[in-house]
């Protein structure tokens, strides 16, 4: 069993949901991502997603796109996004880590060399933004052959023959993007409890949603319908919000504080 599935059937199990931080690898220092990641761990997180920097991330408010333009003026790109990765599992062989970005570092580097890399430094699952589900058979393919999950977007605009398609497709999880737009937006949450509501009932899959979730009560809320919420732009700025060498820490108490929320009552499933 994949240290994804292992994950969402163990919080299943236990009636918990799973929190899913992302961070931007390199940002704000590229000697901080271990130790953040870490950090992210210890304050609760069950999985993290981890994103490769990229000078044109179309998805990505200002805020994710400030933290890519800052990561690459540092050098960092996929091979030391690999290396975080390596790093992290030497201390931590149970995290689930997935890969967020686009399809430029991949092709760049090459896909068959790429999976193989990133399976061989303890890569998860992967998200590739701008790889169009019609196209990605081959990749989902390989990287389901080298144990990684390939994992894809839904979005309020997705045609009913897309979802059905992404849902044959994707493994890991489902990612729903809770809004129109980029991310940090407001959300709302009633609309984002009917259509996930609506997404379970086609796949057995989890479901995470992202984009606009920024605190306690918004991820609760979120968590009426999805199996975990994800959390991208307030994390970067919890991480920016202050002294560097203390963003660890800031990254723990954050994370503690959204797990304390998610877990205060256990959310009842929602019939839409």
């Amino acid at each position: 069993m994949s240290r994804l599935a292992g994950t969402f059937e163990r919080l299943a199990a236990a009636g918990r949901k799973a929190l899913i931080p992302y961070v931007t690898s390199g940002h704000p220092a590229p000697a901080l991502t271990v130790p953040i990641m870490h950090a992210l761990v210890a304050g609760g997180a069950d999985a993290i997603e981890l994103g490769v920097p990229f000078s044109d991330p179309m998805a990505d408010g200002p805020v994710i796109q400030r933290a890519n333009e800052h990561a690459l003026a540092l050098g960092v790109g996929m091979r030391g996004v690999l290396g975080f990765v390596r790093e992290f599992r030497s201390r931590d062989d149970a995290t689930p880590v997935v890969l967020m970005g686009y399809a430029n570092p991949v092709e760049r580097m090459g896909v068959e060399r790429f999976l193989d890399e990133a399976a061989a430094a303890g890569v998860d699952g992967v998200i590739v933004v701008d790889y169009p589900p019609e196209e990605s058979e081959a990749f989902a393919a390989a990287a389901r052959s080298r144990g990684i999950d390939p994992i894809f977007l839904l979005a309020p605009t997705t045609t009913g023959e897309r979802t059905a398609r992404v849902l044959a497709l994707a493994s890991g999880y489902v990612y729903y993007v809770s809004l129109k737009g980029i991310t940090g937006g407001q959300i709302d949450t009633a609309d984002v409890v009917r259509r996930v509501g609506a997404i379970r009932r086609r796949t057995k899959l989890p479901v995470g949603v992202g984009f606009g979730i920024r605190d306690g009560a918004t991820a609760r809320a979120v968590a009426q319908a999805a199996d975990a919420v994800i959390i991208g732009t307030r994390t970067i700025q919890v991480l920016e919000d202050g002294p560097p060498g203390e963003a660890p820490e800031r990254a723990r108490a954050f994370m503690a504080e959204i797990r304390a929320a998610l877990d205060s009552r256990a959310p009842q499933e929602v019939t839409p």
